[in-house]
């Protein structure tokens, strides 16, 4: 017959070794240029597979006109889909004031880094947007705005994103 005491070994608690298993990293926190501040080498590439344009949520085919974006006063405005409904509604947003943006002489421009554009044709196709999209690749222009990196991911920052997106943020460059 057992007895409850011979049933379980006896352990004791000097014998257990603890391992770190889960190492805490420092992380820096992002300084996202400010009004003033100048950012350094901004280009745009002119290269096709770069740009996509929508009108009334459907896409449009042409040459995109760079130097027309560049000799007016420039509004930039970074973008995922994974910030998931607030990336829909900062859309919303943009296509909203877009056409006072062009009253006033400037020009719209939503940088995206998300490679799906399948998911990105979807949600402007059911929200009827228009507007023009640029692909940067590898987060280049998000970096030089220091909306994004690699040293403060945005999971780190902020609950229910899983992924280092860059910031939904605006900016306005003069020319």
């Amino acid at each position: 017959m057992l007895t409850t005491t011979n049933k379980y070994p006896f352990f004791d608690l000097s014998e257990i070794i603890a391992e770190n298993d889960l190492y805490y990293k420092n992380y820096k926190t992002l300084n996202p240029v400010k009004t003033g501040n100048t950012v350094p080498n901004f280009n745009l590439s002119a290269g096709f597979n770069r740009w996509q344009h929508f009108y009334n949520g459907a896409p449009t085919y042409g040459a995109s006109q760079v130097r027309q974006l560049l000799n007016a006063p420039l509004v930039v405005a970074f973008y995922s889909n994974r910030w998931g409904n607030y990336g829909v509604e900062y859309l919303q947003q943009l296509n909203a004031i877009q056409y006072e943006i062009k009253a006033n002489g400037g020009n719209l421009l939503i940088v995206t880094a998300d490679t799906d554009t399948a998911t990105l044709e979807k949600v402007v196709w059911e929200n009827n947007l228009s507007l023009n999209f640029y692909y940067d690749r590898n987060n280049e222009l998000a970096q030089q705005f220091r909306v994004y990196s690699d040293e403060a991911p945005t999971w780190n920052i902020y609950p229910g994103i899983d992924n280092n997106v860059p910031l939904l943020s605006t900016y306005v460059i003069d020319t």
